[in-house]
C-alpha cells in the first residue's frame, strides 16, 4: 500500500510541474483544419430528361428533395416585372383541385415542409420529410408541380399583397435602400429591377400570364433535381420515375444576359427621410462571376474586410468608435457578374464619419493586409465551411451551387483545401482588383436636413439628392 501511495504522489508531481510549465497567457494554437469527406454526388436522368443528383446521408431519416427551374425574375416580360415571383407563389395556392388550406394540411399532416421561391435565375420547390412519408408527400408534390390551378382568387389577394407590401417599403428605411442600391448601381439592366415588380407592372399581370409563364419555363428540360438523405439510388429513381416521368413536356430554354455596368461610378446618392432615427449606409461596385478564377481569395479577402465579426470594419465602426450595432461587406456572385456591397445602420448624427471610416477601411485594405490578418481569415472560413453541410437542407443547398455552376465533382472535399492555400499575394491582388472606392455608388437613407451639410463636407464624390419617391414611386392606390 506504502508503494501504490508514493507512486500515486510522483504522478500528481509530475502533473503538476506540467501544468506549471504551460503557457496560459495567450490561447493554444488551433489544429489545422481537416479537409471535407462527403460521399460522392450520384448522378441519373429520367426517361424525359429530367436530371437527378443524389447525396446519400444514413445518419437520420429525413429526405430533402429540391426541384430547381433555371427561371426567376430574369425571364419576366418588359413591362410584367414581377410576373416569375407571383407564378411560384401560387404554385401551392392550389392544384389538381386541392385548394391552399388542403394542401397545407396535408403537408403538415406527414410532418413534413413545403417551401417555393424564387430569384433572378432559378427558382426552387424544397421538400423536407421523413424517410416513411416520402411517398406520400411526392403525390402532393408533384400535383403542385404538373397540376397547378392558379385560381384568380388567389391571384387577386397576392397581387394586393405585393402593393401593400411596396406600400411598406416607403417607410422601411432598410428596403429602401437595398431596391435604390440595385437600381442605382445597375440602371436598367434586369439586375436593378425589384423582383417584386412595381405598382404599374403587377396591377398588369393576369392569369393568362401566369399559364402561358409557366408553359413557358416549367419544362423537364429546364429543370433538374437534388435530393439529400436516407435513401440510396435506386429507390429514388423509383419514386421519381412514379411520379415525374409523366412530365413530357419537350424543349429547354435559353438565355443570353449582358454584362452589367456600374452606370454611376463614383456618386453619392442621398435619399431624404425625414425623422429618420438612424442612416442606411450602402456601397458597392460591380463584381466578377462566381467561376472567376480569384474565387478563394477574394472570400479570405472579404472576411478580413467584413465578412467576420472580427473584420476591419465591424471593428472599427462598432468596437472603437460605436456608430452602429454592426457594419459589414460581401460579395454576391452570379452567372454573369454580380456584386460588391458595404453595409451598416449608424446613428444620424455620426452619418458623415461613419462614411469617412467606411472609405477608410476601404481603402485601407487595398494597402496593407498584415500576414495574421490572412491566416485567420483562411482558417475562420476553412474551420467555417463544415457548418454549411450540417443539416440535409443546407446540403442540398451546396449541391445545388455545385450543379448549377458546373464545379468539380470533388469541389467540397477540396475547399478547405483550396482556401489554406491561397497566398498572400492573391488577397492582396484581389483587394486591389475589386475593392474600388472611388468607383462606388454610395446610397444612404436618412435625415436630409440632419446628414446633408456632413456628407458634403467630405468630397468623396458627388451627392445626389433623391427622394423616396424617386425610388419606388408614389405611395401604390390599392
Amino acid at each position: 500500500m506504502k508503494k501504490l501511495m508514493m507512486a500515486f504522489v510522483i504522478i500528481l508531481t509530475a502533473l503538476n510541474l506540467n501544468a506549471q510549465k504551460a503557457d496560459r497567457t495567450k490561447p493554444p494554437k488551433l489544429s489545422p483544419p481537416k479537409s471535407l469527406q462527403l460521399p460522392a454526388v450520384q448522378e441519373f436522368t429520367l426517361t424525359n430528361g429530367l436530371k437527378v443528383y443524389l447525396m446519400e446521408k444514413h445518419q437520420v431519416p429525413l429526405i430533402q428533395l429540391n426541384l430547381i427551374l433555371k427561371t426567376g425574375s430574369l425571364n419576366d416580360p418588359d413591362g410584367k416585372e414581377g410576373l416569375a415571383d407571383i407564378v411560384f407563389d401560387m404554385l401551392d395556392e392550389g392544384a389538381d383541385g386541392m385548394n391552399a388550406l388542403q394542401i397545407a394540411d396535408e403537408i403538415d399532416f406527414l410532418g413534413a415542409n413545403l417551401n417555393i421561391s424564387s430569384s433572378l435565375f432559378t427558382s426552387n420547390l424544397s421538400l423536407n420529410v421523413p424517410v416513411s412519408k416520402i411517398n406520400d408527400a411526392l403525390k402532393i408534390f408533384s400535383k403542385i408541380l404538373l397540376k397547378p390551378d392558379f385560381p384568380e382568387a388567389e391571384l387577386i389577394r397576392l397581387k394586393k399583397e405585393r402593393l401593400t407590401n411596396l406600400m411598406q417599403w416607403h417607410d422601411q428605411p432598410n428596403e429602401i435602400a437595398r431596391v435604390a442600391f440595385n437600381k442605382l448601381l445597375f440602371g436598367s439592366h434586369p439586375y436593378g429591377r425589384a423582383e417584386i415588380g412595381t405598382e404599374k407592372s403587377i396591377k398588369k399581370i393576369t392569369r393568362e400570364d401566369i399559364v402561358d409563364y409557366y408553359n413557358r419555363y416549367f419544362l423537364p428540360g429546364n429543370s433538374f433535381i437534388v435530393a439529400v438523405g436516407d435513401i440510396d439510388k435506386s429507390g429514388l429513381e423509383k419514386l421519381l420515375s412514379e411520379y415525374f416521368a409523366g412530365w413530357s413536356k419537350k424543349g429547354k430554354v435559353e438565355y443570353k444576359i449582358e454584362m452589367p455596368e456600374n452606370v454611376n461610378s463614383g456618386k453619392i446618392f442621398l435619399i431624404d427621410k425625414p425623422g429618420a432615427a438612424q442612416s442606411v449606409i450602402y456601397l458597392g461596385d460591380i463584381a466578377p462571376s462566381r467561376t472567376t478564377q480569384d474565387y478563394y481569395s477574394i472570400n479570405v479577402m472579404n472576411t478580413i474586410l467584413g465578412g467576420s465579426f472580427t473584420s476591419r470594419l465591424n471593428n472599427n465602426l462598432r468596437e472603437e468608435h460605436g456608430y452602429t450595432y454592426g457594419a459589414g461587406s460581401r460579395f454576391v456572385l452570379r452567372p454573369v457578374a454580380g456584386y460588391f456591397i458595404a453595409y451598416s445602420s449608424v446613428q444620424t448624427d455620426v452619418t458623415d464619419k461613419a462614411l469617412q471610416e467606411f472609405f477608410k477601411e476601404l481603402n485601407g485594405i487595398r494597402q496593407a493586409i498584415s500576414q495574421e490578418e490572412i491566416d485567420r481569415a483562411k482558417n475562420y472560413t476553412a474551420l467555417g465551411y463544415p457548418n454549411n453541410f450540417q443539416t440535409v437542407a443546407g446540403i442540398a443547398g451546396e449541391v445545388e451551387e455545385l450543379v448549377y455552376y458546373n464545379l468539380s465533382k470533388d469541389y467540397f472535399n477540396q475547399y478547405i483545401d483550396k482556401i489554406l492555400s491561397v497566398k498572400d499575394e492573391e488577397v492582396k491582388s484581389a483587394a486591389e482588383k475589386y475593392i474600388k472606392p472611388d468607383k462606388m455608388i454610395v446610397v444612404v437613407v436618412g435625415d436630409k436636413s440632419r446628414i446633408a451639410e456632413g456628407i458634403k463636407k467630405l468630397n468623396l464624390g458627388k451627392v445626389v439628392e433623391m427622394t423616396v419617391e424617386n425610388i419606388l414611386g408614389k405611395v401604390p392606390e390599392m
